[in-house]
């Protein structure tokens, strides 16, 4: 017999007037890590919760069957409602299937949170097409697959909210990621088209790029003291700090933004920046390649970015 959470339960059944009351929420890679907590979380907010997980490791091995029915216990025994979704994310029709499993259990759905993933990690010239081709099939498309089967019961709504995991390796970089970056930067982009082309109807969409020590962030090497110090500070940083920012943005309540990327680190919130002009440079009578070396690039070296890594960007410790 399962046995409740008894501190969740309590935290569920007193909370008045619940941010997320009676909405139904999709969190996608919701068996462990980033997504467990917040399925938990948004339970916790009043949502009902639809956990999608197909139960296998960040490498593909089939080792956690059942993880999403054990997060969906987890919420029941607390006095949430949750059923769970075991579909792919990589596949149109499955994650259409996600859809309907939503609308089957709660007959509305009124969020989604994109959160599911893999790694193949591999330094860019011993990189497979087949390693980069999985982790763009379950990050980058997979994203897509369930927004793209949400947005038509959005649209006929005049209401929804898609929150996307994106990373900061992505946004400023990562040594051997090169799959892993170019699906996260695709899923800022993919949310910026999002919110452009469905606030007509009410729609919005943003990012997350979350900074919590969960199964993607275990694999992280320990070689040496640095990467040790890196790695414990890391741990400091529990999944459920991510949850106030992404029940927000899913609340749509009068205020809240589209279009934006945010970074949560520990008791942080950061709004990061898009891309935008930083200086131009003119010859009426046009350029060569000899005046862009001579001029252009000059002109404009002081404004280049350097070849950094998230760790080089946020030098300060969590907070």
């Amino acid at each position: 017999m399962h046995t409740p959470n008894v501190r969740l339960y309590y935290q569920i059944k007193r909370r008045r007037n619940p941010v997320l009351n009676g909405k139904v929420v999709i969190v996608t890679g919701a068996g462990g890590g980033i997504g467990r907590a917040l399925a938990l979380e948004c339970a916790k907010a009043g949502a009902h919760v639809v956990v999608n997980d197909i139960g296998v490791s960040l490498s593909g091995e089939a080792e956690e069957l059942g993880a999403a029915e054990k997060v969906v216990r987890e919420i029941e025994g607390a006095g949430g409602r949750a059923v769970a979704s075991t579909h792919s994310v990589s596949d149109p029709a499955t994650a259409q299937a996600m859809v309907e499993t939503a609308m089957t259990a709660f007959g509305r759905l009124d969020g989604v949170i994109n959160n599911a993933g893999i790694l193949r990690d591999a330094f860019f010239h011993k990189m497979s097409t087949e390693a980069f081709d999985a982790v763009v099939k379950v990050h980058l498309y997979g994203s897509f697959n369930v927004s793209r089967a949400a947005a038509r019961l959005f649209k006929e709504q005049g209401s929804g909210a898609f929150v996307h995991m994106t990373s900061t390796s992505a946004l400023i970089g990562n040594f051997g990621q090169a799959n892993y970056m170019a699906a996260k930067l695709g899923i800022a982009a993919l949310s910026k088209s999002i919110a452009l082309d469905m606030e007509r109807f009410g729609v919005r969409s943003n990012c997350i790029a979350p900074f919590a020590w969960s199964r993607m962030t275990s694999s992280l090497p320990t070689d040496t003291p640095e990467q040790q110090a890196r790695v414990e500070k890391f741990r400091q940083m529990v999944p459920e700090k991510i949850a106030p920012l992404a029940i927000a943005l899913l609340s749509g309540q009068a205020g809240v933004p589209s279009g934006q990327i945010f970074a949560v680190r520990n008791n942080e919130i950061l709004l990061m920046s898009q891309p935008r002009p930083l200086r131009a440079v003119h010859r009426s009578e046009g350029w060569s390649a000899e005046t862009v070396m001579s001029h252009a690039i000059p002109a404009m070296a002081a404004q280049f970015y350097p070849l950094e890594r998230s760790e080089h960007v946020f030098t300060w410790d969590p907070i």
